[in-house]
């Protein structure tokens, strides 16, 4: 199912300014606009969130606008540098998101992500990845993803909810929207407007010959694209210095063995370009231009630099199934959008390090199969507090902290968030004589403790006081456990007094 996102940024040009101005940009509370000329009237181009709650808007006249802010902040327009900016964009996009990304001046990306939204845990995670990235680069912007990419258009544009929408939805989703999420043109819109239409099911339901007759092709070719009744190809912008391998038909192919005997001849060009440079592939783009003017891209990431042309080609093959090749496919390109230097290192010999088994292959595959947010390795990470003594890393990432202390164990399975037990203790230091968890009741045979962990004040404010007194317990069949009491049993100060269990050894 073809799924495509358009990634708006609806104040780029004040945006770009102020990362390039940096500490002399204008604070935010100031107004600031941007201003061009319009033949012989200068108009204000793109204005600040604080500029427009002062009531200025784009196409208002320069003069206009210093008289109703005079405190106005003002800059020349650079709509070049800007669509410059965007390009570049595009290819930040392009490296981190999907193989299929293009500019959409003057304000959006069109991010083709069919088949490559597993890779950020889904759909929901690779939207709020755009919008919590761009915003640490203080850079506003709003994503939504639907079937075709007007949809997704209209719905980042447009609509307060939802931002995801599936195939069968689009016209619902649609409909409520006005005329301007069709991307028609200023007077074609003023035209529409005087005729009484202002949503999308106004113009859905009228009779599609005595609306084109009247106002052109281009309400009904805007509406089809939207709904998804006519193709609309993305163009992506592509970085020319990558090792790209490409193949051009005589004939459109379409056979699944085909394309993987394809496939593999392309691994074998892109391999070569790689043994010359001394690189190895950590990402690979595999374009299939069809002849309807689609693309079927699929991305393979890997865990570490490859060169090893029959690993390439077993991942590719096992993507081949998600190609859906229509008419046919004319020509093929397979990229390394990421390459690495490749560090060779000869094996174990009689005088060397003993062998160490590889599971690089097997990460490859895993990450392909069910997304790179599902395969991660649990690493040390410097922290009393149980749940922040650990953090997850690549699967094959290098560790940068030692390994955790022993002095006390840890349990092998650690809740995500404590649960709450009812049981019987005395206080101040003595462990529980039973408990209750999830509505088993449990008498305690031997139990150690207690290991007092304080709260880590610099985390948050509530934990200037906050203490815990950790136990471990083991029940009268075997089964150990890791309780906790919030507070030091003495001081009200330093929690509630409740019992929780966080862990199970075993």
């Amino acid at each position: 199912m073809k799924r495509v996102v358009s990634l708006y940024l609806p104040n780029w040009p004040i945006d770009r300014l102020r990362r390039r101005l940096g500490d002399a940009a204008p604070p935010p509370e100031r107004p600031m606009v941007l201003v061009g000329r319009d033949r012989r009237r200068r108009i204000l181009t793109a204005c600040s969130p604080a500029a427009r709650a002062l009531g200025l808007r784009p196409g208002m006249a320069a003069t206009q606008a210093h008289a109703l802010a005079p405190d106005l902040s003002t800059f020349d327009a650079e709509p070049g540098r800007d669509a410059e900016a965007l390009e570049r964009l595009a290819l930040w996009a392009l490296r981190r998101y999907a193989p299929i990304c293009a500019a959409d001046e003057p304000d959006g990306l069109a991010i083709d992500a069919t088949g490559a939204a597993h890779l950020r845990s889904g759909e929901a995670g690779l939207l709020q990845d755009m919008e919590t990235r761009l915003g640490a680069a203080g850079i506003q912007a709003r994503a939504a993803i639907a079937p075709t990419y007007g949809a997704a258009w209209a719905l980042a544009r447009f609509a307060s909810a939802p931002t995801m929408v599936a195939e069968g939805e689009v016209g619902a989703a649609l409909a409520p929207l006005p005329l301007a999420a069709l991307r028609l043109e200023p007077d074609l819109l003023d035209a529409l407007g005087r005729m009484g239409f202002e949503t999308v099911l106004d113009l859905e339901r009228q009779p599609r010959a005595p609306l084109s007759l009247r106002f052109g092709p281009q309400p009904g070719r805007r509406l089809d694209q939207a709904l998804g009744r006519m193709h609309e190809p993305i163009t992506p912008v592509s970085e020319g210095e990558q090792p790209c391998a490409e193949r051009v038909f005589a004939e459109p192919i379409g056979a699944p063995e085909t394309l993987e005997r394809y496939a593999a001849l392309l691994v074998d060009d892109l391999c070569a370009q790689l043994e010359r440079a001394g690189t190895g592939a950590r990402r690979l783009d595999w374009l299939c231009h069809r002849v309807d003017n689609r693309i079927e891209a699929v991305r393979i990431s890997l865990a570490r630099p490859v060169r090893d042309r029959r690993r390439l080609t077993r991942l590719l093959r096992d993507r081949v199934e998600s190609i859906a090749p229509g008419f046919g496919i004319e020509r093929m390109t397979l990229a390394a959008s990421i390459t690495l230097p490749l560090n060779w290192r000869p094996g174990p010999s009689g005088l060397s390090d003993p062998d160490v088994p590889d599971v690089a292959a097997l990460v490859d595959l895993l990450v392909n199969r069910v997304g790179a947010g599902r395969l991660y390795k649990l690493e040390p990470r410097e922290s009393d507090v149980p749940e922040r003594s650990v953090r997850r890393t690549e699967p094959l990432a290098a560790s940068t902290l030692p390994a955790w202390a022993g002095d006390w164990p840890r349990p092998i399975r650690l809740f995500r968030t404590p649960e709450p037990v009812e049981t019987l203790a005395l206080l101040p230091d003595n462990p529980p004589a039973w408990f209750t968890w999830r509505g088993v009741r449990r008498r305690i045979s031997r139990a150690d403790g207690p290991e007092r962990i304080y709260g880590e004040w610099g985390c948050r404010d509530a934990e200037l006081w906050a203490v815990r007194d950790y136990f471990q317990v083991e029940d009268e069949a075997g089964e150990r456990f890791w309780l906790f009491r919030a507070g030091d049993g003495e001081d009200a100060r330093t929690g509630a007094q409740d019992w929780f269990i966080h862990g199970k050894f075993g």
